[in-house]
């Protein structure tokens, strides 16, 4: 059995409590999500709070991938995170990450700094009578573009995936979380248009994103609309056609 750990430079002082803490992972901190596949627990390290990601153990054939040919989903949550910060597109701070092998990956483990925020994507989706909804939807949509324009197609932009944090004067920031499928690559327009379609739009939401992005795209609005509406619809038929066969 080995394992490779790794930690951020500004966190090295933490080093030696964060392994323990991950050694002893079920007895330690308070869950923030139970799935089937991962678990999220929040600790506390020296009046820092962290989040811990556990993954899912990988069957024996992923196991030896993610030993020998793919990263594991840990050390791309962290590499991605670390990406997204020399970007100056807001994540969780990347702390660590920790793997442990014995004939193919056994554990994996990611941690981030802990946000505060205060709601996600989905209340705007839930809710069309949320307070500043449009604003925030404009706002989004600009965090969005500044993804495209960095070359990050994030495959998982979905609403429960971004963070939002009020700020004030009608400003919000927005984080991203749960990063281990991302691309980096240069979008064209049709690719970014099709990056919008797990976020679950309304039309509503979709003529307001789709004005505010072929703003700054620098489209017609209509084209904008067209393409938006096209992928977003595709793609929620597909999982409602999904789910009635589940039901069946």
């Amino acid at each position: 059995m080995h394992e490779n750990f790794v930690i951020y430079p500004n966190y090295s002082h933490l080093a030696a409590k964060l392994q323990d803490v991950l050694h002893n992972f079920s007895k330690k901190g308070e869950y923030v999500a139970k799935g089937e596949r991962n678990v999220i627990k929040k600790i506390q390290i020296d009046g820092t709070a962290l989040n811990i990601k556990k993954f899912k153990t990988p069957n024996a054939f992923q196991s030896l991938v993610y030993q020998y040919i793919r990263k594991s989903k840990a050390k791309r949550s962290f590499e991605y995170a670390s990406k997204l910060i020399d970007f100056e597109i807001k994540t969780p701070f990347p702390v660590a990450y920790l793997e442990i092998f014995s004939g193919g990956l056994k554990e994996s483990f990611y941690v981030s700094e802990h946000v505060n925020y205060d709601f996600d994507f989905r209340e705007l989706i839930h809710n069309p009578k949320f307070k500043k909804r449009n604003e925030i939807l404009r706002q989004f949509t600009k965090f969005t573009f500044k993804l495209h324009e960095n070359g990050v197609n994030f495959l998982d932009h979905s609403p429960g995936n971004t963070l939002i944090v009020e700020q004030g004067n009608n400003t919000y920031n927005f984080y991203l979380i749960d990063l281990n499928r991302m691309r980096f690559e240069q979008m064209d327009f049709n690719v970014r248009m099709r990056n919008f379609r797990r976020l679950w739009l309304s039309k509503t939401m979709i003529k307001i994103m789709a004005k505010e992005y072929a703003t700054l795209y620098g489209k017609s609005f209509e084209e904008t609309y067209a393409l938006m509406y096209k992928y977003s619809r595709e793609f929620q038929k597909k999982i409602n056609g999904k789910k009635l066969r589940r039901r069946k």
